[in-house]
Order: structure tokens, then sequence, then C-alpha cells
């Protein structure tokens, strides 16, 4: 099954309105690949603008959002507020999220379940942490938290979800494609976009793209440079 590519750009906690309208002039003056699916994530109190202002062929997505639809939880946002203001997308489980701010795959497990039952697009997120990877527990962990969201959703919203590995690319995402094979179904391994969210940059990104397994990229400080156009541009 054919697989669109796909790069996100998450700006994590930087950026002005000042520094966005950089960002997006350079985007909307590129030539920017049309077998390429973008996204770009700016911080939550920015959305709207980015919303507002960005070339119509860019989806933007928020960086977090909370398990549930309304509430008294300080600080957080929801899907369905995300979705008020023109957003079609969010990141989930990325490993800062998972080490800084101790979010446990259970809390990512139900997270992603909710926003993909409000109707958002998923980029969920998984990797290791060094010393596990040092410790050749790379398989396990990934294992262990990719089962932790899968368990928790309907197998069928599955369907276009995209699903980011932190670290190794190409063995740990084929890999990743057979568990999801053997644990949910064949359409759902074939349609899942696996990206790469690891030190992506203009130097490496084209051959990163040449790898079957390697769907597209999740980029973090690049995507604030113009360079971010060439990342884009990677299987060209």
């Amino acid at each position: 099954m054919e697989r669109k590519f796909f790069v996100g750009g998450n700006w994590k906690m930087n950026g002005s309105k000042g520094k966005i309208d950089e960002i997006l002039k350079n985007l909307a003056e590129s030539s920017l690949s049309p077998s390429t699916e973008v996204v770009v994530a700016p911080p939550s109190i920015y959305l709207d603008y980015v919303c507002s202002s960005v070339k119509s062929d860019i989806d933007v997505s928020a960086q977090n959002c909370y398990r549930v639809a309304t509430g008294a939880f300080t600080g957080e946002i929801s899907p369905a507020m995300i979705k008020d203001i023109g957003c079609n997308w969010v990141i989930l489980g990325h490993s800062e999220r998972r080490n800084i701010f101790k979010e446990s795959d259970e809390l990512i497990g139900e997270k992603v379940a909710h926003a993909l039952s409000e109707g958002l697009k998923v980029i969920a997120c998984i990797g290791e942490l060094l010393s596990e990877r040092e410790a050749g527990k790379t398989k396990e962990v990934v294992s262990r938290q990719l089962k932790a969201i899968a368990g928790t959703v309907c197998h069928s919203v599955l369907y276009g979800f995209v699903l980011l590995i932190q670290f190794q690319a190409q063995e740990v995402h084929h890999q990743l494609r057979g568990w999801l094979k053997d644990n949910v179904s064949a359409a759902v391994a074939g349609s899942t976009r696996i990206i790469y969210g690891g030190s992506v940059n203009a130097k490496n990104c084209q051959e990163l793209a040449k790898e079957g397994d390697v769907d597209g990229f999740l980029v973090g400080g690049a995507s604030l440079k113009p360079e971010f156009v060439q990342i884009i541009n990677a299987r060209l």
C-alpha cells in the first residue's frame, strides 16, 4: 500500500509572531513537493494565529492535548478545542512529555484514543531512552509503548494514523510494522506511516528518506529554519 510521505515541524516552546511570520513566509514562497504532506506544530498559544496565516496546503497540529473533552484541568486543552480553531492534528506521547512531564504509557494511550474518537489525526510518538537502547531494550520498550496505544483504540480508526519513532530508523520501523501486522492487521500495518524523529536535517534527510519503512519525519529545531524546505523535499 502506498503511503504518502509526511513531514511535520514541531516548533516546541519556540517562536513569536514575528518569527512565525518569517517561517510561514518562507514556506509560502518555496516550492514544496506535492508528494509530501506537511504539518506544522506551533505552541498552543499560537495555534489560532498559525491556522489563520498558513498556506492552505499545510496543516496545523497541536503539540499536546488531554484525554477528556472538558473539566477542571488547568493548563490543558482538549481535542474539541483544537478542532474548533481549525486544526486537524495533534502530537501525543513525545519523549519530552514522557520523560520531563512523566506521562505514562497508559495516559498516552488514553489521550490517543480520545483524540482519535474526536476526529483529530494523531502523530503518536514512541521511543526508548539512551540508557534503554544501550541495554538492548529498544524492541521491548517501543513494543510496550505501542501496545498501550493500540490496545486503547478501535482498530478501524488506526487507518491514516502516523507513528513516530524517536531514535533508530529503518530497523526499528520494520520491526514495528511487523508488530502492527501481527497484533492489529496487515491493512493497518500497510497504511500506517512510520516516521523518524531523530536529528533530521538537510544533510541526512535524503538518505533517511530512501529507507523502505521510513515514511517521513517529525523535525524539531530544523523546522524553524529555511532548511525545513529541503527536508520537505527530501524525496524529490
